[in-house]
C-alpha cells in the first residue's frame, strides 16, 4: 500500500499566488526524486453543513486566510523516507527565502500509511 504525508496549512490570502508558484517549485522537487503524486489543494467549499468541526474552525482561520490541504504519495513508508532525504539535500530547496508565505503555527503534519486506495 502506498504512503502519504499530509499537510494543513493557512495562507493569508493576499499570498495565495506567492503559496502556489513556492508550491509549484516544491511539487517539482519532489517528483524530481520519486513522490508519485504531489497536491496542493485550496479550500473552497469550507462549511460543510453535516460537520462540526469544520478545517475553519480547526485552524482558528481568520477573514483574510484560506486554507489548504495538502498531500504527496509515495510506494511506502521506505520510499518516502529515500525521497525526502534526497530532497532536503537538493540545492533547489535554498531557492525558498524567507518570509514563507503561509503561517507556520497554523501549519499540521503527518505521515499516513493508505488503507484504502480504490482507484
Amino acid at each position: 500500500m502506498t504512503y502519504v504525508d499530509g499537510f494543513l496549512l493557512v495562507v493569508k490570502k493576499k499570498n495565495i499566488k506567492a503559496y502556489t508558484k513556492m508550491a509549484h517549485q516544491g511539487g517539482k522537487i519532489w517528483k524530481k526524486h520519486g513522490a508519485l503524486r504531489y497536491l496542493e489543494c485550496i479550500g473552497d467549499d469550507l462549511q460543510p453543513k453535516f460537520i462540526k468541526l469544520t478545517f475553519p474552525k480547526l485552524v482558528k482561520l481568520k477573514p483574510n486566510e484560506t486554507v489548504w490541504y495538502s498531500f504527496i504519495v509515495y510506494k511506502n513508508k521506505a520510499h518516502r523516507n529515500k525521497v525526502n532525504a534526497q530532497v532536503m539535500k537538493d540545492p533547489k530547496m535554498n531557492d525558498f527565502k524567507e518570509p514563507m508565505p503561509f503561517d507556520f503555527n497554523k501549519m499540521s503534519c503527518a505521515g499516513f500509511k493508505a488503507i484504502v486506495d480504490l482507484q
